[in-house]
């Protein structure tokens, strides 16, 4: 055997990066992992206590929690975004608009486990909801505030919670995002009415003729101007909560028909009603004057 011969067969071949094996990522740690302390994955998937044998009611369960952490999540943009248009930081508002119609997106996408419930499929496991209702969401309910859709006798649910009772009654007579946007927009040279700007805020917001002319003007002009990207960014989020309720009206309707809603609601004709109105009306009828 050559010499060389000799050192090919006692030196294996350098192995290629195309070849190696992957490192084995740390599997050792003192406590619970990274990941755990992090995401709280543990304290997440043991929430769901269903009531009934129904197997059919852990889909509605954890369905209807994911929903509450879309809820959070939606609330924390639309916070940011009335924060930043009070700071006149518009790219910060519109920025958080955007991320929030992913998230909306998302949280439409929720219904989809429940949207095809037959009325036999959820009575099996509705009378272990009792007098509980998706109205007595204190996030969602933070949400529709933000919206503008003020109402105090929403907070009367929670007067049981302290925690959730005081944090409902701070949004309740905080501006709403709207609110927000309307005084940009006058800072920002719209006309914008002084009592539309000086409203008692914990009420409902009503359409105002001269607010639908300020953005009839917006958009009669530079469509690529700051003002016309914030209401389009604001009309993204509009047309996707008046899907959300939509959506929720057809769920509803196809799985309890005109029956009267778990927490003593109208049920379907209550959500027929929500369904008929738009949040931020004048940006939708201010289109026909452009």
């Amino acid at each position: 055997m050559s010499q060389q011969a000799h050192r090919s067969a006692e030196t294996p071949p350098e192995t290629s990066p195309e070849t190696q094996e992957p490192e084995t990522p740390n599997l050792d740690f003192a406590g619970t992992t990274p990941y755990e302390d992090y995401v709280k994955a543990d304290v997440l998937t043991h929430l769901q206590h269903t009531l009934s044998d129904d197997p059919g009611e852990m889909v509605f369960l954890v369905t209807t929690q994911v929903m509450e952490l879309w809820f959070t999540v939606i609330v924390h943009e639309w916070e940011t975004a009335a924060r930043a248009l009070r700071e006149d930081r518009p790219g910060v508002a519109i920025d958080a608009l955007k991320r929030s119609v992913r998230e909306l997106d998302a949280l439409n996408s929720s219904w989809k486990p429940l949207g095809q419930l037959t009325p036999a499929q959820f009575n099996a496991y509705r009378s272990a909801l009792g007098e509980g209702s998706g109205f007595q969401s204190a996030m969602y309910r933070r949400m529709e505030f933000l919206l503008a859709e003020k109402s105090a006798s929403m907070l009367v649910p929670h007067r049981g919670a302290p925690r959730v009772h005081a944090e409902l009654e701070k949004a309740l007579h905080e501006p709403s995002l709207y609110d927000e946007v309307l005084r940009f927009l006058a800072r920002h040279g719209c006309a914008i009415p002084a009592a539309v700007l000086r409203r008692d805020v914990s009420r409902r917001y009503e359409p105002s003729a001269e607010v639908e002319a300020a953005w009839t003007a917006i958009y009669s002009g530079d469509q690529n101007s700051e003002l016309a990207r914030l209401g389009e960014a604001l009309t993204d989020v509009a047309e996707l909560v008046w899907r959300w309720r939509n959506d929720h009206l057809v769920a509803t309707r196809r799985a309890m028909g005109a029956k009267a809603g778990t927490g003593g609601s109208a049920g379907v004709a209550w959500l027929e009603k929500r369904a008929q109105k738009n949040v931020f009306p004048e940006l939708w009828t201010a289109r026909s004057h452009v």
